[in-house]
């Protein structure tokens, strides 16, 4: 082949090629994560689309650094595993500058590990446990948004340390990292808020369980007069459904205080008329406000009805929602996409979100968010059950 050929057709492929790599640089790409089927998608699916909401928020206003965001959701199907996989594939394949996202409490301190090993910034949106900022398990690029196991076990103690009546406590969370933790920190702080409470019974059922039956029924025999229960998403609409024609929640008197965020509508929505009314649960955002709702919010869930095209709010969303607007704060003060200063700017950055503002502590590299309990009540106005008199519990004398 003649030179003058060969170099053309060299010219030709290199121009061919640079509108891409152009592009791979044009945007700032986040690797995201998270179970987008089964069970875990009542809390996955939304949580996505409050990710992808926020995105093109910002990229509507002009973007980052003058360049847009790129999301890239892939589906972690709840497995440890599977979100190690496509963690390492976001990374190498897809050259992702930053992850979030994942939900489980099994998912995130995989993920976090993955995130270490290639030095990535990971800004893990809903997992809980303990163990994921635990000192043996802390890195620089690890930084939680979402509420943890001790707030959980410990603002579900003060609802039940509230009922005077109440003497015989049970318990039932899923046996893996999460259910374990937050039952742990239920325990130490009920024991301490009221020690004439016994512990009679303790049930743990696997995440993704089919058949709740044997475990209802063994805590019924131990007939407790109150529960803390931490099944959540999928799983608890399995759980509730198979409960209530045993006579579970009649029982108890529904005293039931479950903080696997069971409050949120999703989660209402997704059982409707099968809910078990009269429980207490949390959620990180109500939706629902019976007054003295913030302006934010109430121009947050405006926008949220109308990017989802739903008729009402999510109550996960928001996770997604703050995730991004975290992360893009903190690309912002570094006035950089490079992870090791984006990790050093989150460090006691401030953000807001549109239920207040939160701030990422410099040690323990998380938010300490609390949430909202309140009781589930029945309300004519919508067709599942909502959360009355929702109120903030966080830091304070439940949570130290």
């Amino acid at each position: 082949m003649p030179v003058r050929l060969q170099r053309l057709l060299l010219v030709i492929l290199f121009a061919g090629l640079v509108p891409a790599a152009a592009s791979a640089a044009d945007t700032i790409r986040i690797g995201y994560p998270m179970p987008l089927s089964g069970p875990n998608s009542v809390y996955g699916v939304p949580i996505v689309k409050g990710a992808e909401m926020a995105v093109s928020e910002i990229n509507a206003s002009g973007g980052v650094l003058g360049r847009k965001l790129e999301l890239l959701t892939r589906d972690s199907k709840a497995r440890a595993d599977e979100a190690v996989r496509l963690a390492r594939e976001l990374i190498i394949k897809d050259n992702v500058d930053f992850l979030s996202g994942t939900l489980t409490s099994a998912e995130s301190p995989a993920v976090s590990t993955i995130a270490k090993e290639n030095k990535i910034v990971f800004m893990a949106s809903t997992s809980k446990t303990i163990q994921l900022t635990s000192p043996a398990n802390l890195h620089p690029y690890i930084f939680r948004l979402a509420s943890n196991t001790d707030i959980d076990g410990r603002t579900g103690a003060s609802v039940i340390a509230g009922w005077k009546d109440v003497k015989r406590v049970a318990t039932i969370a899923p046996d893996y990292a999460y259910g374990r933790d937050a039952v742990a920190a239920f325990v130490e702080f009920i024991k301490n808020a009221r020690p004439d409470i016994e512990i009679v019974d303790q049930q743990w059922p696997k995440l993704g369980q089919s058949d709740f039956t044997p475990f209802i029924t063994a805590q019924m025999a131990r007939k407790p007069d109150a529960v803390f229960c931490d099944v959540n998403q999928g799983d608890f609409v399995t759980f509730a459904k198979q409960a209530a024609p045993l006579g579970y929640f009649q029982a108890i008197k529904n005293r039931l205080a479950d903080s696997g965020e069971v409050g949120a509508t999703d989660e209402a929505i997704a059982l409707g008329k099968d809910y078990p009314y009269g429980i207490w649960s949390n959620a990180y955002d109500p939706v629902i406000w019976p007054d003295n709702e913030p302006v934010e919010h109430k121009a947050y869930i405006d926008r949220l009805k109308a990017y989802t095209n739903e008729q009402h709010g999510s109550g996960w969303a928001i996770m997604g929602y703050a995730s991004i607007f975290a992360l893009v704060e903190g690309i912002k003060k570094a006035g950089s996409t490079n992870s090791d200063k984006v990790a050093k700017a989150l460090l006691g950055l401030t953000f807001d979100t549109p239920i207040g503002k939160l701030t990422f502590n410099e040690k323990t590299h998380e938010t300490h968010m609390g949430e909202f309990w309140g009781q589930m009540v029945k309300d004519d106005r919508y067709p599942f059950a909502v959360m009355k008199n929702p109120k903030y519990l966080a830091q304070g004398s439940y949570t130290k």
